[in-house]
């Protein structure tokens, strides 16, 4: 505090007599602990070229701080209150990545199936025509194997698509005559 006493007597220009201020705490002899026992305000004059105090008066006063210092730990049971947002960032990401597959799966279904339709309604369709229409049914089986590889979509729903896929092709094959399915042999 004796430092700070002589910052601001060096600082602020003040009279020499209160550079030889003592703002020390009570010292342990009994003469000196009936005088300094409590601090008293610093009376300042007006006169001072800063002026740094309003009010005109400097106050000090002891201040004990504890000598133990001390760690706080907080332990979080429950989830971090921004966990819901992040599962929400995550499944909006996740349902757009499988709205694209699912698109894509229905995109290649449909030109199949519209090049079914089309070949089942030509009448001079030859056997070659069914190539590149199984090179479709090909990339869409594809496109389905990773959907389920993924999971965007359950196993029995991928097979049931590419079954529908096959049962056209079938159907078509069968209504032009370039194929003719096994009579089954009943036993």
């Amino acid at each position: 505090m004796a430092a700070a006493v002589h910052c601001l007597s060096s600082c602020l220009a003040l009279p020499s007599k209160l550079s030889n201020l003592s703002l020390n705490g009570p010292s342990t002899s009994s003469a000196t602990h009936s005088t300094s026992t409590h601090f008293t305000s610093l009376s300042f004059s007006a006169s001072l070229s800063h002026n740094f105090f309003s009010k005109g008066y400097f106050s000090l006063s002891p201040v004990q701080r504890p000598t133990r210092r001390s760690v706080v730990c907080e332990v979080a049971t429950t989830k971090k209150p921004d966990s819901a947002e992040k599962r929400a960032r995550q499944a909006e990401k996740r349902r757009i990545y499988h709205k694209s597959r699912k698109s894509e799966i229905k995109t290649r279904m449909k030109k199949v199936l519209e090049a079914l339709d089309v070949l089942r309604k030509k009448p001079d369709a030859t056997p070659e025509e069914v190539l590149s229409i199984e090179k479709l049914i090909g990339e869409a089986y594809s496109i389905i194997d990773k959907a389920v590889k993924v999971g965007t979509l359950h196993r029995n729903t991928g097979a049931r698509r590419k079954s529908r896929l096959a049962r056209r092709k079938k159907a078509v094959e069968i209504h032009h005559g370039w194929y003719t399915p096994n009579p089954e042999v009943s036993a």
